[in-house]
């Protein structure tokens, strides 16, 4: 007898993957892609949509007609802050561009302009200013670059809605790709900011995450979500099985700390220091920051590792050294050694005199030091001043960095600190979703991984 399953594609920036999840939503098969980007209509980079497209319609194709496994749905997570436009006859009319694709200042501003300024738009938006990672200015730029272009849109999806639609020609939008940083969103009125309209965006209303499709593929039965953002995916495990109030730290290149339970409204001298607002599943503000630790983590390790002459994973072996520990506190309480000293600054200092450290031992100890410093400096920006989270979960690379994980868990002594390892956090936030409406009565058991500090 085959096995019933849910077909999650997980659609990020470098790798595409499909995920097979059984009714206990375990993973019970996966195959990971890695597609060429192509040039868009300008020669930026971008994703190869029509190779996604079809590999998409392939792969269901041959799930359908698979010996072991029974498919029943399917849903799609993405990356955020891309935008598809359909004609009038739901054609796709453009290339999928790239976030990073560089956007002339003018543009926003005229939006910035019209509604109190950019500090007052973006605050109310939750959005920082990103250029293009704000998916609306890229609708706002198809507009006033490729005029001809933007007069036959009919229809505008975000890029998990938009696969989708490839296999139920429906149109749909929903809360989680609405609030990842797109200036789309009004958080103070709870709907879409009244410049879309002003600028002529055709955009539907949002719909419950939750919603099913059916459609018939090869003849066969199946039920199609309409897609989720990546990073609130990530969340939705944590709100089915978390015993009280969370903040989420997702480490790696970002580090990335996620509070679903602030409801306060976010404050210009939070956006100036890296904050903004996600929509969760439940369609309520998920006030998050971010901080490049990952990437200054890399930086500043290869420095010491090249003072030192040590081999490249030599790190991975030290252990706390609470005499280290100590030193390497005053010395940062006195003056920062890797970052400069300037309130909140998070610029490296242009001149490092490592033959201050003893050993590389040391020279690490105080690099984790200050990195751990600027991480709760990022989580207290999402802490609400009645404080009321219980537990942190600490997820991705540096869930297994002793160091900072002891750092962490010293830096909040009354809160319940936890690494969480969760295999595809994403695509089961996604199936989790799709398991809601598929079938009410069961309740699978999800296991968070979860180990305390």
């Amino acid at each position: 007898m085959r096995e019933k399953v849910i077909a999650i594609y997980d659609i990020g920036k470098t790798n595409k993957k499909i995920i097979l999840f059984n009714y206990d939503l375990k993973p019970v098969y996966e195959i990971e892609e890695k597609f060429t980007e192509v040039m868009d209509d300008d020669g930026f980079e971008c994703d190869d949509i029509e190779h996604i497209e079809k590999w998409i319609k392939d792969s269901i194709r041959s799930l359908i007609h698979s010996e072991k496994f029974e498919l029943t749905a399917i849903n799609f997570a993405t990356y955020g802050a891309t935008l598809v436009y359909l004609d009038k006859y739901g054609k796709r009319l453009t290339p999928v561009y790239n976030y990073l694709k560089p956007i002339d200042d003018r543009i926003p501003e005229k939006v910035y302009r019209k509604n109190g300024g950019q500090d007052e738009f973006c605050r109310r938006t939750a959005s920082p200013a990103l250029g293009m990672l704000n998916s609306g200015m890229q609708a706002l730029w198809l507009k006033y670059t490729k005029p001809q272009i933007f007069s036959e849109v009919a229809h505008i999806l975000h890029f998990p809605q938009y696969l989708s639609y490839l296999l139920t020609g429906k149109i749909f939008s929903e809360h989680t790709s609405i609030g990842c940083h797109t200036a789309m969103w009004d958080f103070d009125e709870m709907k879409y900011h009244k410049w879309i309209k002003e600028e002529g965006l055709h955009l539907p209303e949002p719909a419950d995450i939750n919603t099913l499709n059916n459609i018939v593929i090869e003849g066969k039965n199946i039920k199609a979500g309409i897609g989720i953002h990546d990073s609130s995916a990530s969340l939705a495990p944590y709100f089915k099985s978390s015993d009280g109030r969370f903040i989420l730290i997702s480490t790696g290149t970002w580090c990335i700390n996620m509070n679903p339970f602030n409801s306060e409204k976010l404050t210009a001298e939070q956006l100036d220091r890296d904050c903004l607002c996600y929509l969760s599943i439940t369609k309520q503000p998920v006030k998050s920051s971010r901080l490049f630790l990952g990437h200054f983590h890399e930086v500043l390790l290869n420095k010491l590792i090249g003072h030192f002459n040590v081999e490249p994973g030599y790190f991975q072996r030290i252990q706390p050294d609470k005499r280290l520990l100590d030193v390497c506190r005053q010395r940062s309480r006195r003056n920062r050694f890797f970052f400069d000293e300037f309130p909140y600054s998070r610029k490296i200092k242009d001149k490092l005199d490592f033959y201050t450290f003893k050993s590389f031992e040391e020279g690490y100890h105080q690099l984790m030091v200050e990195l751990s410093e600027l991480t709760t400096d990022s989580v207290d920006l999402v802490i609400p001043d009645d404080n009321n989270i219980e537990n942190i979960y600490i997820t991705g690379g540096f869930s297994k960095n002793k160091l900072f994980l002891d750092l962490i868990a010293n830096a909040y002594p009354m809160k319940n600190v936890y690494t969480s390892e969760v295999f595809n956090a994403t695509a089961l936030g996604a199936a989790l979703v799709v398991m809601d409406s598929l079938n009410p009565d069961i309740k699978p058991v999800l296991n968070l991984g979860l180990n305390r500090c």
